[in-house]
């Protein structure tokens, strides 16, 4: 019987015959437990037989609250609720000028009588908000439909990703361009978001001591109650935050991971002829104390990395799977499809190992992998981000076994990547969203094949 602390072993392996990309290797690695995909009559994604989906949410709609459901939908987490309903908190990446995907009718700006202290950024005289933010949609997974949907956050910039927290809130990040609006508030925080089935709109207050930089996503080792935080720049640093009181994310000390040995490391290996890092090989980390998190300079990454601090190449999805981090590095290697790194972190008492996963090639296995969850059969289920179309031209959700077997769970007939893959925590729906199209979908079919 292979458990989910076999599939780490198993799976390296797997990953190391992959990089060799001979076509006898790769074929003999891919599989198809489900069937081929089958092409979708309405043209929004392909699925093996026996599959089906449903439409959740879609830009534009009107939802319970009055507002309008936010376009580009990104990161997102399935937390349980009363009566055996699901709550999916839903980020939203919007910018200061997506009017037309804001949640307001009237040119983006906040209807009369808001109350302005539920707004992060209000803009001028407090009615033009940022757009970017956060929708529940609560769920019925007994009869598969939405009971309701309505906005928990706004005024924040570019909420990309996040992580779900063991308590019952979703930490979401903001990924700004710029990270000083050009009406001169700083963004570039993340901020808690509470899984609840009503209430509507929450207060954003900042989480400042998780430093102020381009966030991706973030993650939570259960042992520790430490968290882990991805940057999405070319440049960026792996983060982690020391609580002073464990569940408390207002005080506490920001680090960054260092390659024991070798100050200042480039991970990124984008040069043709890079050696190193080494698929598999066990890399000693450090972490560094970082100053002034909150970084009104906008150089926290820059100061990190001059202090001996690794890059990464555009940090993305990261997700625990028995005792590791997963993480997605959306560009890295040579041919810029993205890398894939474990981080095994030594529960506090030091010897944290880090190693190259996964690091593809010229290879339609897997392409610019962004979000990241485990899935119910001990794998792990990546979206793609589709960074480089003229390889791999269409986004896919690939899956891993726990015997080591890489296999495609849907392909996107249309534009734009898919995000925010999870699990209902019966295993039996998969959430994800089609960012281009402002799409949610809940996935359900025969799981027990994989």
């Amino acid at each position: 019987m292979i458990n989910r602390r076999t599939f780490i072993g198993t799976t390296g392996l797997a990953f190391l015959g992959l990089q060799r990309y001979a076509g006898a290797e790769v074929s003999s690695r891919l599989i198809e437990p489900f069937g081929p995909l089958l092409s979708d009559a309405a043209g929004i994604i392909d699925l093996p037989e026996g599959f089906s989906y449903r439409i959740l949410s879609k830009c534009g709609e009107t939802m319970a609250d009055g507002f309008k459901t936010p376009g580009q939908p990104d990161g997102m987490a399935a937390f349980p609720a009363d009566d055996g309903k699901l709550v999916l908190v839903c980020n939203h990446e919007l910018a200061l000028k997506s009017a037309k995907e804001g949640p307001f009718s009237d040119n983006s700006r906040l209807p009369a009588n808001f109350d302005a202290g539920l707004v992060f950024d209000g803009g001028p005289g407090g009615m033009l908000p940022h757009l970017g933010g956060t929708t529940h949609i609560v769920f019925d997974p007994k009869s598969g439909k939405k009971i309701t949907q309505f906005l928990s956050l706004i005024g924040t910039d570019r909420n990309c990703a996040g992580g779900a927290m063991p308590w019952g809130s979703w930490i979401t990040c903001e990924e700004p361009e710029d990270l000083t609006s050009e009406r001169g508030k700083l963004h570039g925080w993340c901020f808690e978001v509470k899984a609840t089935t009503g209430g509507g709109l929450q207060k954003p207050v900042p989480l400042k001591a998780l430093g102020r930089f381009r966030h991706e996503a973030v993650a939570l080792d259960p042992r520790t109650g430490w968290l882990y935080l991805t940057e999405d720049r070319n440049d960026g640093l792996l983060y982690r935050f020391i609580p002073d009181k464990k569940g408390d994310l207002s005080r506490g000390k920001l680090q960054a991971l260092q390659i024991t040995g070798k100050a200042s490391a480039d991970l990124r290996n984008y040069h043709p002829d890079s050696k190193w890092p080494v698929a598999l090989e066990k890399l000693r980390v450090e972490w560094n104390d970082l100053d002034d998190p909150e970084s009104p300079n906008d150089d926290l990454r820059i100061r990190g990395h001059q202090a001996g601090a690794a890059r990464f190449a555009r940090g993305e999805g990261i997700h625990w799977v028995d005792d590791a981090f997963f993480i997605c590095c959306t560009d890295g290697g040579p041919s810029r499809r993205g890398q894939i790194f474990r981080l095994q972190p030594g529960a506090g008492q030091g010897n944290d190992q880090l190693e190259l996963f996964l690091q593809p090639q010229k290879s339609d296995l897997l392409s610019n992998g962004d979000n990241l969850c485990p899935a119910p059969w001990g794998g792990i289920v990546i979206c793609e981000d589709l960074i480089n179309d003229a390889l791999s031209p269409a986004a896919h959700v690939r899956c891993v076994t726990p015997e080591g077997k890489i296999f495609t769970l849907a392909k996107n007939r249309r534009a734009g990547e898919f995000a925010g893959g999870c699990f209902s925590p019966d295993g039996k729906w998969f959430f994800v969203n089609i960012m281009a199209q402002g799409l949610t979908l809940a996935i359900t079919g025969p799981w027990e094949r994989a």
